[in-house]
This record gives C-alpha cells, structure tokens and sequence, in this order.
C-alpha cells in the first residue's frame, strides 16, 4: 500500500503517460513530495495499524474515538488533505484532548446528505490495514471495515468498496489468490458490482479517468491487476501501469499495492523502493512491517 502511495505520489493529478514511460519513486507532484514519501492514503491508514497492533478492535467506539482523533493531529498539518476528508474532520468540532467517532460520522453524514459527489475515493484508500486484524472472522472483518468507512464516507458504494476490497485482501492473504466471487458475496449490492468489476477486466486502467470516485478508482486498481501477469513482478508492473494512468495516481496505486502485497508479501517490493519509503508520523517501512505482523498475531 504505502509502495503503491509513494510511487504515484509524483505523478498525482497529472495527465496520462505513454505506455513504457518509465517512472520511479521520484517524489516531487503538486505536494512536493519526497521521493519515497507517502501521502494522505497510507498516513490515514497508520492510526488503522496501530490500533490493531494494539490489539484492539476497530468495532469498539472507544478505538474508533483514538483514530479520529489522531487523523486530526495529522490533518493538522498535513501537505495534502482530501477534500472530503477535510470538510468532515473540519466540522465534527474536535476538543482539544479528544475526537469523538460520533461527531465524525454526524459531519460525514451531513456531508453526504444530498451531495452527489460523496462517494470519494477516502475511505478505500486507507482501507487495507483492516484486514489484517480479522484474518480468521469474515463477518468482523465486514462490521469493521463498515464502521471504518462510515466515519468520513457512508455513501454506500464507498462502504462497499471498502467491504470487497478488504475481503479480497483477507483470502490473498490466506490462500494466495484473489478470490473476487467471494468477495462479492460480501455485500448485497452484487450484480452492479460484478458488471463493475467485468468492465474493469475489459478495459486498461487508463479508461477510469474520474478516479476520484470511489468506482473508479477500484476499477482502476482491479484492471492494473487483472492486466498484469500473476507472477512476483505483478506488484511493480501493475503499480507502475497505475502511475502513468493519470489523475489520482497516488491512491489508485496505494489501494492496488495493497492487495498486489497481500498476494506476493514484501518479497515483491522491489529494494529500492522499500529503503525509500516513509512519511507520517516520522515512520518507514520497517515500522510498517512491524506493526503488521503484530495486527495479525
């Protein structure tokens, strides 16, 4: 995830690329990124981890209190805020010892009310961590990635995204492949996205130009995927297909790369990259890799 984020970092915003361009983790883009930095995707992802690796439960009202309020100390001073992301946390009135959860999905819920623009790309985006904390209880695995997703974007397609894209990196994990059926089951809302997720088999990521859009951006992730040989370099070749796509190319890649990992593991990082990543708060991939392995223990 945190590879997807901050290789596509640089391009983030910017036009299409010819096929074959060759792009690195070179930071830079309209947020002036560091190479290797990531940005808001894995950023709101870490408090997710955390919480976890704490062994707590992202379905308790008393961790989801804790995340949003570390997404407020982030969002403080953060480079790069969603529009969505910001407009929510800005209204839910924090104190200034704690955030409520409450307050958060009251805003997020007022947001979303009558606005058709509400199913962002947010809550996928941040969304893998949340498997590794529920890797043997489907159904928890369900009620936490909802209750995750409902904090900044209730909108139902978001949730939904959120739902399948967690179950498919939960069987990755498990059994080494993707089991997209299985995911699908998932959720209620399943032929609309069984024809979402045919298109995406049928057309190149490219195609999903409004990748800002919650559908959009999983159909972008799912055809990077579904067009790139399933071997080890899958990972690399199918982030690096995402960051010449144009548009939000950081969070297309970082919600590709984080089932591209869990099917290939960090092995599939190609070295150069892992010894560049970092970003908030003050963290590397070693810490990333620590706290997962204590997610799932």
């Amino acid at each position: 995830m945190a590879s997807g984020d901050a290789l596509g970092a640089g391009y983030e915003f910017g036009p299409p690329l010819a096929a074959g361009t060759e792009v690195g983790m070179v930071g830079g883009g309209v947020f002036d990124w560091a190479p290797g930095e990531w940005t808001d995707d894995t950023s709101m992802a870490f408090p997710l981890l955390a919480e976890l690796a704490a062994g707590n439960d992202l379905r308790d009202e008393a961790t989801l209190d804790s995340v949003c309020t570390a997404w407020i100390t982030w969002a403080a001073t953060a480079q790069d805020v969603g529009n969505q992301v910001r407009a929510v946390l800005s209204a839910s009135q924090p104190t200034a010892s704690a955030v409520r959860a409450s307050a958060v999905r009251a805003s997020a819920a007022l947001f979303t009310s009558g606005n058709p623009r509400a199913a962002g790309n947010g809550s996928l985006m941040r969304t893998a961590p949340v498997a590794l904390g529920y890797l043997n209880d489907r159904a928890a695995l369900i009620a936490a990635a909802r209750a995750v997703s409902e904090l900044t974007h209730p909108d139902p397609d978001a949730v939904d995204a959120c739902v399948i894209w967690c179950e498919l990196i939960r069987t990755a994990i498990l059994t080494g492949s993707y089991d997209l059926d299985g995911a699908l089951e998932s959720i209620a809302n399943r032929d609309v996205w069984r024809a979402r997720f045919d298109e995406a088999e049928a057309q190149q990521p490219v195609f999903f130009s409004n990748n800002g859009w919650v559908v959009h951006a999983i159909q972008a992730a799912w055809s990077a995927i579904a067009h790139t040989p399933e071997e080890p370099s899958q990972l690399r070749i199918a982030l690096e297909t995402i960051a010449r796509s144009g548009g939000d190319t950081d969070t297309v890649a970082a919600i590709a790369g984080g089932l591209l990992g869990a099917r290939w593991g960090t092995a599939a990082i190609p070295a150069h990259w892992r010894s560049a990543i970092h970003g908030w708060p003050s963290s590397t991939a070693d810490d990333l890799e620590r706290l997962a392995l204590a997610a799932v223990s």
